[in-house]
């Protein structure tokens, strides 16, 4: 918004020049994201603890985890529409709004957004266990990814081609399975989330870790001469998910402040949906979708210790890990909630800074 406005007043006064680069609108989405959060933060939290929209804790399985997450049941949930209000906000203020990306980034946010605050609304208001159904919800992450990437795929056939992580012009050619492959990005890395969401400050601190260096993939893949020398796909367009990308930054950072441990509040469903198809979203813009395995590896993994704990005890009858989500097994391990937190904030940093090394390699 205030590209289109400010910008034109360059010819009454060469200061409004500065709102066309992208440089100066990330860095202040970053900012005004994090003062939105922390401005409207304590009124969002006072209106869920009014609404009495508190976690709820499973008692049953495991009685030590029980214990150390008991304190967690008067803490409210659905603080993710505190991160995707301060996303939206300053991604809307801050980004050129002709940009098609930027709306397509924006209507994953609120779509996902949508569905996981359908899901907690039915859990906490509804006194519904089990939330929304999950073939609603796949059915409504699926939906999204299938239009998001029959868009693409129409708009240029250069969009089925997918580039290979840390491989020097190595291209996987999709052809029309670019559709499937493109919702499947989205779908996988919004669950993802939602499956690491559930210790106090996890999921957001790598959540923001992610967005930075995905801001950066942004930038140079948006920029012909870096893109050039880099020796990566150039997408016409795409330096602008570098405002997006500082503010999801900005909002996650705002949203830390109060989820840290001890949590003043969650982001639920609401919040892990919406930001995990967010990063899925922006991958796939800056054709850098596998390499989201990589940088996210953290999302990765708690992913896949569910889905090993699922075949295992079906399969075996026995359980592979103590508990899933796997930072529940650290925990069962006898690590503190704090110190399981900062080691995989730990982990995310260090596969963020070797999946920009791949800027290099490429």
């Amino acid at each position: 918004m205030f590209y289109h406005f400010l910008y034109p007043l360059r010819e009454i006064f060469f200061g409004f020049n500065v709102f066309r680069y992208i440089t100066f609108r990330a860095a202040m989405a970053s900012i005004t994201a994090f003062l939105v959060s922390l401005l409207i933060g304590p009124w969002i939290i006072r209106f869920l603890h009014h609404l009495d929209l508190k976690q709820t804790i499973k008692r049953e399985g495991f009685s030590r985890l029980y214990e150390a997450h008991q304190g967690k049941e008067k803490t409210p949930t659905m603080g993710g529409v505190l991160i995707l209000g301060a996303l939206v906000i300053s991604t809307l203020l801050w980004a050129d709004l002709s940009n098609p990306y930027i709306w397509l980034c924006v209507l994953t946010v609120v779509w996902l957004g949508a569905i996981g605050f359908i899901d907690d609304y039915l859990k906490l208001l509804k006194k519904d266990s089990k939330g929304l159904k999950a073939v609603g919800k796949l059915a409504g992450q699926w939906v999204l990814g299938l239009g998001i990437g029959l868009y693409l795929y129409f708009e240029s056939a250069s969009w089925q081609w997918v580039s290979v992580p840390f491989l020097k012009q190595v291209f996987l050619g999709l052809g029309p399975l670019f559709i499937l492959f493109a919702a499947l990005v989205i779908v996988g890395s919004s669950n993802a989330v939602n499956l690491t969401d559930g210790l106090d400050g996890l999921a957001i601190g790598c959540t923001a870790m992610i967005a930075v260096t995905y801001g950066v993939f942004s930038y140079v893949a948006g920029n012909v001469k870096f893109s050039q020398y880099l020796q990566i796909p150039f997408v016409d367009g795409a330096g602008e998910l570098t405002v997006f990308c500082a503010a999801l930054f900005g909002a996650g950072i705002g949203f830390l402040w109060f989820n840290s441990h001890p949590a003043s509040v969650f982001m639920g469903d609401t919040g892990a949906l919406g930001l995990g198809g967010a990063l899925g979203a922006v991958a796939i813009f800056t054709r850098k979708e596998l390499l989201l395995l990589w940088v996210g590896g953290v999302f990765v993994a708690e992913a896949i210790s569910v889905i090993l704990q699922v075949a295992g005890y079906k399969l075996r009858k026995k359980r592979i890990f103590l508990m899933a989500p796997l930072h529940h097994h650290f925990q069962l391990k006898g690590l503190s909630e704090s110190k399981v937190v900062i080691r995989f904030w730990i982990i995310s940093f260090i596969l963020s800074l070797s999946g920009l090394a791949a800027l290099k390699l490429q």
